[in-house]
């Protein structure tokens, strides 16, 4: 059966809400039709109205490139809910707030299947983006969640079955910055000191067309791009003040790998992860960061020079992968942006960096139900595919192993390699949708030490995570709940063309 006849099917078995009927002798390119409509019952705090279409951005000099680009329209809520990134093809960032009511009419406006997976957030599964429910082109669809995550940057993006990782290539990304109460108490950086950083690599042709590859191999390793984008923008320079910044840094590329580190190697103090604030600062040489991870620093120019510029760069480290063709082999150093001390500030900033940042209940063997017993998936090639376990992708199953009881917490276990040698290796961002997890041991096999060692010390593990980058050789031990909402949630690889190659599995929980 198709994609499409998925989505179809899985409606008519899963959803509670009413299947509106599509418009008789019209194709849904012309009149389109709504494949889940809106809850009767439900009353939003915030209505947007979200489209994915084709766009042309400028990008470089000469002709505008043609991307696919979310657009949003505020139907209903707070006025400062949706900010637009200017010049680019990223979507707006969403400002939302912990408690909140969202519904979000989606509409599908890009000739091909899609879907929108709001990556971190804690929601049922009819809402998660699922590709079972990718709607063709000229449908929409509704979704309606309350905020329930922690303060935190989050995102959303497309997420449709062998399609993801050029749809995200193509423009179909944007941020979603969730507030609390707890937060506020803070006194953290905020407004035009807040600052969302995404970093991605991209190609392009010589007349600023978007260029991805359809060569096998590349789909085998992770595509990489020959150019550096920050916020959609290349040779980014991002102009401060003499003041303290908060800059939330998302890796948002396809496949690469950054080992991020500022150019006079000023340690980074990091605040907050994927899941939101740490309990406590922590500072690092540098950061490495996976595809879909994000971290948050506490950036402090109050002693540099007025004219001053400083650069966030990419360290070198060993490749583990062999690409063919770029010119920016990951490993690389480059720069991925620089920052100007542009002014002094009016009034000394005197703002103090907090001892503690928030309150995180630590998970441990005592909270699972498997503590002798983990849910271990392997990470490998199969048949020049990358596989869980051995299985491929499956649309609407999941194992016996794969089955979890609704509000438990279970022990599982990433193997890259750990206990067996051969085969290729190569390291894997492993992300799970629904609720976040606690990262409590990594291991190494020591034939693997050299690569693990050029970016273990980056590794910022503490706080909730929802995304992990498993090495070559390496066993990751974390605790995942799974509370709140049956149904199907997703784990796969966020290397996106592994993720389209079948590297994607299927919890269900009951």
């Amino acid at each position: 059966m198709s994609d499409e006849g998925y989505s179809r099917r899985q409606f008519l078995g899963y959803t509670s809400a009413g299947l509106l009927s599509t418009f008789s002798g019209l194709s849904f390119a012309q009149q389109g039709s709504v494949v889940r409509s809106a809850t009767a019952d439900f009353n939003p705090d915030v209505e947007i109205n979200l489209t994915a279409k084709s766009a042309r951005v400028p990008i470089y000099e000469g002709p505008k490139t043609l991307v696919w680009k979310f657009r949003a329209e505020l139907l209903k809520g707070p006025s400062e809910t949706l900010k637009e990134v200017p010049d680019s093809y990223l979507g707006p960032v969403f400002n939302l707030k912990q408690g909140q009511r969202i519904r979000i009419h989606f509409n599908n406006r890009i000739p091909q299947r899609c879907i929108v997976h709001w990556h971190g957030l804690h929601v049922p599964q009819v809402m998660d983006g699922h590709p079972m429910y990718a709607i063709n082109s000229g449908d929409s669809y509704v979704y309606e969640f309350t905020v329930v995550n922690r303060a935190g940057m989050y995102w959303y993006h497309s997420h449709t079955h062998e399609l993801t990782a050029k749809q995200v290539y193509s423009g179909l990304a944007g941020l979603i910055i969730v507030s609390d109460d707890n937060e506020a108490q803070l006194n953290l950086p905020s407004g035009a000191k807040d600052l969302p950083i995404v970093i991605q690599d991209r190609s392009f042709t010589e007349d600023n067309k978007l260029r991805y590859t359809s060569h096998m191999r590349e789909h085998m390793m992770g595509f990489l791009g020959e150019e550096i984008l920050v916020n959609g923008r290349p040779d980014f320079e991002l102009p401060v003040s003499q003041g303290v910044y908060r800059l939330r840094l998302i890796n948002g590329s396809n496949s690469r790998i950054y080992k991020l580190a500022w150019d006079d190697r000023t340690p980074l103090t990091v605040i907050g992860t994927d899941g939101g604030l740490l309990e406590k600062p922590v500072t690092r040489n540098y950061i490495s960061l996976a595809p879909a991870e994000r971290v948050e620093i506490w950036a402090d120019f109050r002693d540099r020079e007025i004219g001053s510029i400083h650069s966030l760069v990419s360290l070198p480290f060993q490749n583990m992968r062999m690409h063919m063709g770029s010119s920016l082999p990951e490993g690389s150093e480059f720069s991925v942006m620089k920052v100007k001390v542009a002014k002094a500030e009016k009034i000394a900033d005197s703002r103090e960096l907090p001892v503690t940042l928030s309150k995180i209940n630590q998970l441990g063997l005592a909270d699972v139900v498997n503590p002798e017993q983990p849910m271990s998936i392997a990470l490998r090639m199969r048949r020049m595919n990358w596989w869980l376990n051995g299985e491929e992708f499956e649309m609407m199953e999941a194992t016996p192993s794969e089955r979890v009881a609704l509000d438990s917490h279970h022990l599982i276990q990433f193997d890259n390699g750990y206990q067996t040698r051969g085969g290729m290796r190569l390291p894997h961002p492993m992300h799970l949708h629904g609720q976040q997890f606690q990262i409590i041991k990594r291991e190494i096999n020591p034939n693997y030490q050299r690569s693990y060692g050029a970016l273990n010390e980056g590794f910022v593990d503490s706080g909730w995570k929802d995304t992990v980058l498993v090495m070559p050789g390496e066993r990751v031990t974390m605790v995942k709940p799974f509370e709140d909402f049956k149904g199907l949630f997703l784990y796969h690889c966020h290397n996106l063309e592994h993720e389209d190659m079948g590297m994607m599995r299927n919890f269900n929980v009951v």
